[in-house]
C-alpha cells in the first residue's frame, strides 16, 4: 500500500485501527510491517497496538483527546475531572484524560497525550451522552451530575468536607441537584449520598460560584 492511498482511506478519521485497512489482497502481515516502517519514518503514530493517528501535517481534521480516548478502549467514556472540566464545573486544567470502564484499569501514555481508565461496575455504566465536542467530532461523555458521581465514588473518603471544598466546584447552578441526589441513592453507598449532601449544602447556601 502507498502513503497516498492510506491518505485516502484514514485522513478523516482522527483516530483508526489497522483493521479499516484490510480489504481485498492486502496481506495482515505485511500491512503490519508497511505501518511499522511509516511509524519510524514519522508518517503515522501509534497510540497502542493497532491504533493509530496521522501526524498533524496529514490529518484534514483535528484531534480531539476525548475521540482518542474513546477508541482507545471500548466500553468506556470521559468522565471524573476531565469531563468536569469540559462542563466548567473545576477550575483547573487536566493534563491526561480519564474515563470510566468496565473492563481493567490501565493507563496509555501515547504521543497525544496520557489516557486514564478506572473500572466501574457494570451496573455504574450508566448516564452518559454522545457530546458534540466541535470539529464535526462526538465523543461519549458523562453527564454532569455523573461525572461528579464517579468522582465521589472512586475516591477515598469523598465525604470528607475538605475534598468537597477542595474540589472548588464552579457554576454549580448547572448541576440538577435532584438528579444527583437520585443518582446516589441509587448507588446506595453511604459515602457517597454524604458527598453529595454536602455539595447539596454549598449549592444551598451560595458557598460554590
Amino acid at each position: 500500500m502507498k502513503f497516498e492511498k492510506l491518505l485516502e482511506i484514514v485522513g478523516h478519521e482522527p483516530v483508526f485501527h489497522s483493521g479499516m485497512l484490510l480489504s481485498g489482497q492486502i496481506d495482515p502481515i505485511d500491512l503490519g510491517r508497511q505501518l511499522s516502517r511509516w511509524v519510524r519514518a514519522g508518517k503515522l503514530m501509534k497510540l497502542r497496538r493497532g491504533i493509530y493517528t496521522l501526524p498533524e501535517q496529514y490529518r484534514k481534521v483535528p484531534l480531539h483527546p476525548f475521540v482518542v480516548a474513546n477508541r482507545l478502549k471500548r466500553a468506556s467514556y470521559v468522565s471524573i475531572q476531565s469531563a468536569l472540566e469540559h462542563y466548567g464545573l473545576i477550575p483547573e486544567y487536566v493534563p491526561s484524560v480519564t474515563s470510566v470502564t468496565t473492563g481493567r484499569p490501565e493507563t496509555y501514555a501515547t504521543p497525544v497525550g496520557d489516557f486514564l481508565y478506572r473500572h466501574i461496575k457494570l451496573d455504574l455504566f450508566s448516564d452518559y451522552a454522545l457530546v458534540d465536542i466541535g470539529g464535526g467530532q462526538s465523543a461519549y461523555v458523562a453527564r454532569p451530575e455523573k461525572a461528579l458521581l464517579d468522582l465521589l465514588y472512586l475516591t477515598v473518603d469523598s465525604d470528607d468536607p475538605g475534598f468537597i471544598r477542595e474540589l472548588r466546584l464552579q457554576n454549580i447552578d448547572t448541576v440538577d441537584m435532584d438528579a444527583l441526589s437520585r443518582l446516589a441513592a441509587a448507588i446506595g453507598n453511604r459515602k457517597v449520598v454524604r458527598a453529595v449532601a454536602g455539595i447539596r449544602n454549598l449549592h444551598e447556601t451560595g458557598s460554590g460560584s
